[in-house]
């Protein structure tokens, strides 16, 4: 079963490298000479953003994929635009290859973050399943640390080239893996199923009576949900608390704020060069999920939503501040130089400028607590 999910959860380490990767190639083409790679303003802004559009038609596939390929080969089939978007990054010669790069790796990670939380939840027992659901995050969190970390000594061509190695393991470590035994079961294959769940939990456990429970949660409901029954509280209350909370997990600007990374801390002239704030920031999301996964059979789901939440919302507030008051305290002291000592080079005052760096951690923190906690939560 551990190794069912690690295979699986080798596609979110993909996710979240190829979701950072603009943070640090960005810096390298706005000083490349070259004039087919130089990147202008625009083109940052798409380099960043088409990853998204990607990621939507990928999730929107993976809702008929899922029932008609099946869990595991769903994730399977995102290798294949993950590889060959890897594959046009490195070897670009035109941003136009760099956007397509992009839009072929977001497909990839919208087929693998919606396939991927189904997988391991229907391949995983109910005393392992906060823990388990708490990976996918853990690993797109680990991808883009590994990410910030290459980025230090490594160009950024070969960064994508890199990016090929967990997308190929993914693919040779899932062929010998089963498919979730729920799938099997609705597809009418109940012997592969029970000795599909027999290699999850072991010859020696109760796999026959909880393959008899799955089976009987399969044949007891309907194929099909009509409209009339989508209206009953039971099945909208779950819909709409996962929708509102993906929503609103989205409207907060975490995906801009992890894209553009690096630029964000070169502008904000933060005490450490930008490429180190943001493995910094990679290390504080990886520690988050980490205390996550570890706190959530215990504590709850829920007073833990309340705790992320709360910590994104000072977090964001003291950074809104701190934007609002030192653009005013700069003004204010450079016009004081000006008039009294008069036109020149000034030094200005940089004691707040590690600010940036601690709000934007904490955000991080909250938020990877809210998104790993999210995952669970709705597919309970």
């Amino acid at each position: 079963m551990f190794l069912a999910a690690f295979s699986a959860v080798l596609g979110n380490f993909t996710f979240g490298y190829a979701l950072v990767y603009p943070s640090p190639v960005i810096p390298a083409l706005e000083q490349d000479t070259d004039s087919t790679l130089h990147i202008t303003e625009a083109e940052k802004s798409w380099f960043g953003s088409v990853f998204a559009l990607g990621t939507c038609v990928g999730g929107l596939s993976s809702m008929f994929l899922n029932d008609w390929l099946g869990r595991k080969l769903s994730i399977m089939f995102s290798a294949l635009p993950a590889a060959i978007g890897f594959l046009l990054m490195g070897s670009a010669q035109h941003i136009s290859m760099l956007l397509l790069g992009r839009i072929l790796t977001g497909l990839a990670g919208g087929l693998t973050s919606s396939s991927i939380p189904v997988y391991i939840s229907e391949i995983s027992h109910a005393g392992v399943r906060g823990a388990l659901g708490a990976c996918p995050q853990l690993m797109a969190v680990c991808g883009a640390l590994v990410l910030y970390a290459l980025s230090l000594v490594v160009p950024w061509r070969w960064l994508a080239i890199a990016g090929e190695l967990p997308v190929i393991a993914m693919l040779l470590l899932l062929c010998f893996m089963p498919d979730s035994p729920r799938f099997l079961i609705s597809k009418g294959k109940p012997e592969r199923a029970l000795k599909a769940l027999e290699w999850f939990r072991g010859s020696n456990t109760a796999y026959r009576d909880e393959f008899k429970r799955i089976e009987d949660s399969i044949l007891n409901k309907n194929s099909s949900i009509t409209c009339r029954e989508l209206s009953e509280p039971h099945y909208y209350k779950p819909i709409l608390i996962a929708v509102l909370m993906r929503f609103l997990q989205q409207m907060s600007g975490i995906n801009p704020i992890l894209t553009y990374l690096e630029p964000i801390f070169d502008r904000t002239k933060v005490i450490l060069p930008g490429k180190y704030d943001a493995a910094l920031v990679g290390l504080v999301r990886l520690v988050s999920v980490l205390v996550s996964a570890t706190v959530m059979d215990k504590a709850g789901r829920k007073i833990l939503l309340f705790i992320s939440s709360s910590l994104m919302l000072v977090s964001s507030l003291a950074m809104g501040l701190y934007v609002h008051f030192t653009i005013d305290l700069k003004h204010n002291y450079t016009t004081f130089n000006m008039t009294l000592i008069g036109p020149g080079p000034h030094v200005e005052p940089n004691y707040l400028s590690v600010i940036p760096l601690v709000c934007i951690m904490l955000y991080i923190l909250g938020m990877w607590k809210y998104s790993s906690l999210h995952y669970v939560f709705c597919f309970e």
